[in-house]
């Protein structure tokens, strides 16, 4: 009997761990489950913080969330799981900023965690005990991780970016 590769033990309980943290807070906001506010909730959250078109907005984060973190539990489609779960961050990185870092000063500590460990997780790989392992990494190719990262940066800008001229445009004293 093979004896138990603690890398991949270790990265398979940071996997599932932080897939299941991100995929419960989007479910939050797509289906209102843990005390969420749903699609609906989302949305006007998503309005009041300046993201536009807010409907569009509240999908996007909860599937990046929700899907990305499902995806990341069961290490498939590893790299774009990890990406989208990072760029989903990234958005609310920009909400929490001005209350600076710490969260119990409602910063943008939490996210950033999160956005940083979906990202390892994404460049590093799912490790042996995973549904990317047991298809032979038919998801998790060298140009996938390339390409995921480099539309989840891409998007995560211009999404933050369009939010940040909007509050501009809107109040000229917002950062």
């Amino acid at each position: 009997m093979a004896c138990l590769d603690r890398r991949d033990l270790g990265l398979f309980v940071l996997r599932v761990g932080t897939g299941a943290v991100l995929a419960a807070h989007g479910t939050q906001k797509l289906a209102g489950w843990f005390g969420g506010g749903g699609i609906q909730g989302t949305t006007a959250a998503m309005e009041a913080m300046g993201f536009h078109p807010p409907k569009h907005s509240a999908f996007a984060a909860g599937l990046g969330e929700a899907g990305g973190g499902a995806l990341l539990a069961l290490g498939l489609a590893t790299p774009a799981a990890g990406a989208a779960a990072a760029g989903a961050m990234a958005g609310a990185v920009a909400v929490h900023a001005p209350a600076g870092f710490f969260a119990q000063g409602g910063g943008y500590e939490y996210p950033a965690f999160l956005g940083f460990t979906a990202a390892a997780i994404g460049l590093t790989g799912p490790g042996r005990y995973s549904v990317d392992h047991a298809t032979r990494h038919l998801f998790n190719q060298p140009w996938t991780v390339a390409l995921a990262f480099a539309g989840s940066a891409v998007a995560a800008a211009a999404v933050v970016g369009r939010r940040a001229k909007g509050r501009v445009a809107a109040d000229p004293d917002a950062t």
